[in-house]
């Protein structure tokens, strides 16, 4: 029975066998079809979260626009823009667009854009000599509401007749100025005996000049010979001295003054050179000239850039005591000024009694004019120029520069030199015909 199940079973396999040699087979094929498919993909979103913050808007940007006669020769501008301007726009966060423009030119601007209607400058600084012009234009605001709430100054009334009309202030005086002696210290071997440099008379100082171009034999005094500069105002002090006024050209008390320089001019007492300049500063700094009595913030330049090879002393004196011409120029706003506010804030920056010893000392010693300034003072030889500057403007005979009752006070100033030209330099005798000439000259320049 066994045998008979496993012979069944062998028959069976052969018989597959030969079944599964005749018929076809089944082959599974994978094959990869791209399939589309939907996919989540997690996207990063900016998503809205409330913050507190601090936002801090720029305020509008200004630009103040401010023109000035003063601070023209480049050491000054340079001082006045960086030292003194740079730390207000800084403050602020304005623009200060300053400009050097002469008084003629500063009128004129303002005359056209009064008449335009369109002012486009804000503040101006112009010589107390044009101050009555722009009063009596109209084209300056009243500044005296903004000077009496400034309890902490109070200005020079040396100037209140060009800055001021009646109880209203106009100008802001800045930056005065008045005339010191100046002597390279080779030329007091020739002192005359006796003088005291700080007390010293005009008749002393023409001796002096004699015996400087006696001793070294050429001529050491400086002053402007190239026409209308500064020889006005050299002169102008000479005869303040003598009781004389200003421009006064042929008075007897000027013909005092006169016979001063003639003494000089008969010595050969001028700088070879005095017909070419036109500052004393550079023939003083070079050693050309020895002696000069001209503009303190000059002589300061001077003086202060080595005080161990100068020596300075006020204006000589006369009978009615140091006579000098004194200058002042004046800040001002304009009526209609686009930034008025701001320019009120400037100047009331600028006229700081510690700012303005800062300018008086940064731009050659003139003199700050306002009281409580002195008081800044230090020990410095700049400091000294500018203590000698204001003995002489609160104790001496001084005048202002009238330039406003001149139709040209250039034209003016070339009356007075051309009898420096042709007498004083030629060494000749001052006539009275020669100095009727001169006031005739000046007479005819007055407004009518």
């Amino acid at each position: 029975m066994k045998k008979f199940t496993i012979l069944l079973a062998f028959v069976a396999l052969a018989l597959l066998g030969i079944l599964a040699a005749c018929t076809p087979q089944t082959v599974t094929v994978t094959v990869e079809v791209p399939v589309k498919q939907t996919v989540e993909v997690p996207v990063q979103q900016t998503v809205e979260v409330p913050v507190e913050q601090t936002v801090v808007v720029p305020a509008e940007s200004k630009t103040l626009v401010f023109s000035s006669r003063l601070f023209s020769p480049p050491r000054e501008q340079e001082f006045f823009i960086n030292e003194i301007i740079k730390p207000f726009e800084q403050e602020h966060g304005v623009t200060v667009n300053f400009q050097i423009l002469d008084d003629d030119t500063l009128l004129e601007r303002a005359k056209i854009q009064e008449e335009t209607g369109h002012v486009t400058t804000d503040i101006i600084c112009a010589h107390n000599g044009k101050m009555p012009d722009w009063i009596k234009a109209g084209y300056v605001e009243d500044l005296s509401p903004y000077v009496k709430s400034w309890s902490d100054r109070h200005f020079s009334t040396a100037f209140q007749a060009d800055t001021n009309r009646g109880d209203k202030q106009y100008f802001l005086p800045v930056g005065a100025d008045v005339y010191l002696l100046l002597a390279n210290n080779k030329a007091l071997p020739y002192l005359p005996e006796g003088v005291d440099i700080d007390h010293i008379t005009w008749e002393q100082y023409a001796q002096w000049a004699v015996n400087i171009a006696e001793g070294e034999g050429e001529g050491k005094v400086c002053i402007t010979g190239i026409p209308m500069k500064s020889w006005i105002y050299m002169f102008g002090g000479s005869e303040l001295s003598f009781g004389a006024g200003f421009p006064d050209a042929n008075s007897a008390e000027a013909m005092q003054a006169w016979k001063i320089w003639e003494t000089i001019g008969k010595a050969n007492g001028f700088v070879p050179t005095v017909m070419n300049v036109d500052s004393c500063v550079d023939p003083m700094m070079r050693e050309e000239a020895w002696l000069t009595v001209f503009h303190n913030a000059r002589a300061g330049q001077v003086y202060a850039s080595n005080e161990t090879q100068f020596t300075l002393a006020p204006a000589p004196s006369g009978p009615a005591g140091i006579g000098s011409i004194a200058g002042v120029s004046g800040y001002a706003i304009l009526k209609g000024a686009p930034n008025q506010d701001l320019a009120v804030q400037f100047l009331e920056y600028l006229t700081r009694p510690d700012i303005q010893v800062k300018i008086a000392k940064g731009t050659g010693g003139f003199i700050p004019p306002v009281q409580e300034a002195i008081e800044h003072l230090g020990n410095e030889p700049i400091d000294e120029v500018i203590s000698k500057a204001v003995m002489v403007l609160d104790k001496g005979v001084v005048s202002g520069v009238p330039a406003y009752k001149y139709q040209d006070w250039g034209a003016v100033k070339q009356c007075f030199d051309d009898v420096f030209a042709d007498t004083i330099h030629a060494g000749k005798d001052v006539t009275q015909e020669r100095l009727d000439q001169a006031q005739e000259c000046v007479d005819g320049l007055l407004k009518k």
